[in-house]
């Protein structure tokens, strides 16, 4: 959101699965997005132009909702450990969340967690009524719980402010937080935005929504001062509170807004800090690692197979000039852009655009295609790279005999392209939430 607790319509909350399988009767109306350019492996990360776009075909209203239910807003999406299904959630027909929303999971208590089918988009699971106000976060870990944050409490004190833990078929078995109970002690929360479990249990939750409005140094001192949090904190597998790390701040190890988190397959826990425009990295007790810079302002992210997908739902004019939204993806050991799946045109979304604010790569069928045509790409880049060393240093060789400089493009890298841009025909773009616009 563009400020604290902001009631923008549906823009930025939509959730999106880049998906590789063909739809199986879902229904949906589907639409082509824009082909990226095929002729250039070079692209401008910030506007997308000249990147691939691996997932260039659109569905409209996947996943169908219990009759009577229309979908609200949505920040997140995950895929099911065991049988790849999906599971998202929507804030219980709300299209507006926050401070004085007129429709929330506590004045309309339907359930809002869904288990979708990944061929059909028919409702496999839904539970949670009663229990929370907002949902913000999924997760659900490698026994198929179900992990949800809820971002923001009730009128009367009761709910919110929790992360609750559910098993697949939505028995309640655990509680962080205090209901209702906004704070900065050890073990509370003031707006949990998302939590992963760890490779050892471990239970991580980032906690502070508002530091993303706060631009200035005084504002920053000022949130510090009123108690807004901004950290990660730490739990046992039981539950019981471990640490906490972070605060208000843009050095390393601060955040402003730590909007979405996840491990990775080295075990290292990445941070969106959506305020700051970067992905933090760190280890499993808090030690800064390393940042990414080119993602833009991230919402979600999801990684699989070395590649980062991370998607943008808030740069525009006023807060990130010249950056567009949509899913930047690119290797997971280097700051670097190589595919961009562009959003959707909005007239009042000048220049920006608009896409969802969670993200999900589907992990069967011929998902893998997808993945090794960027895989590929990473190939050819590399070895473009060493080809062009190759030829400079021949270059200065024949140089220094007064020979001229023959470099050449490799004829392979074209080839590669090509495959990459021939992978994405098998793709299909599916999307959760109030536009449900999706990848």
């Amino acid at each position: 959101m563009l400020t604290p607790r902001s009631l923008f319509p549906l823009l930025a909350a939509a959730a999106f699965l880049l998906s590789a399988y063909a739809n199986a009767g879902s229904g949906a109306n589907t639409q082509s997005a824009s082909p990226a350019r095929s002729n250039t492996t070079a692209g401008n990360p910030i506007t997308g132009e000249g990147l691939p776009n691996p997932a260039p075909k659109v569905t409209r209203n996947w996943g169908e909702l219990p009759e009577g239910r229309k979908w609200g807003s949505s920040a997140g999406v995950d895929i099911d450990p065991k049988d790849g299904h999906i599971w998202a959630y929507e804030r219980c027909g709300a299209g507006t969340f926050g401070a004085g929303a007129p429709v929330t999971c506590d004045s309309n208590p339907v359930d809002p967690i869904f288990k979708f089918d990944r061929r059909t988009g028919k409702v496999l699971a839904n539970f949670g009524k009663g229990i929370m106000q907002t949902p913000h976060g999924i997760h659900v870990d490698r026994d198929g719980n179900v992990w949800i944050a809820d971002f923001a409490g009730n009128e009367a004190g009761t709910k919110g402010h929790q992360v609750h833990k559910f098993t697949p078929k939505g028995e309640k078995v655990m509680s962080l937080g205090i209901a209702g109970k906004p704070g900065n002690a050890d073990g509370q929360f003031n707006q949990p935005n998302d939590v992963v479990v760890g490779p050892d249990g471990s239970i991580y939750v980032s906690d502070g929504h508002d530091g993303q409005g706060m631009t200035t140094t005084k504002a920053i001192a000022e949130g510090i001062a009123s108690g807004a949090t901004a950290r990660i904190s730490k739990f046992s597998p039981d539950g019981k509170f471990i640490k906490s790390w972070g605060r208000l701040g843009v050095r390393h190890g601060e955040f402003r807004t730590p909007h979405a988190i996840m491990f990775d397959a080295k075990g290292r826990l990445w941070v969106a800090d959506r305020g700051n425009h970067r992905l933090e990295i760190f280890d499993q007790e808090g030690k800064y690692l390393e940042s990414r810079y080119m993602f833009g302002r991230i919402s979600g992210f999801f990684i699989k197979d070395n590649l980062i997908y991370a998607i943008d739902s808030e740069s525009g004019p006023l807060n990130h000039v010249g950056w567009r939204n949509g899913v930047r993806i690119g290797p997971v050991d280097e700051d670097r852009i190589t595919a961009f799946v562009p959003p959707f045109e909005r007239e009042d979304r000048v220049y920006q655009g608009t896409a969802g604010e969670g993200v999900a790569v589907d992990r069967v069928l011929r998902a893998e295609r997808l993945l090794a045509g960027l895989c590929e790409l990473e190939r050819g880049h590399q070895l473009r790279r060493e080809q062009d060393q190759r030829s400079r240093d021949a270059g200065e060789r024949q140089d220094s005999l007064g020979a001229s400089d023959q470099r050449r493009e490799p004829a392979h890298d074209s080839a590669l392209v090509t495959g990459v841009t021939r992978a994405p025909e098998v793709a299909e773009e599916r999307a959760f939430g109030g536009r449900r616009e999706v990848i």
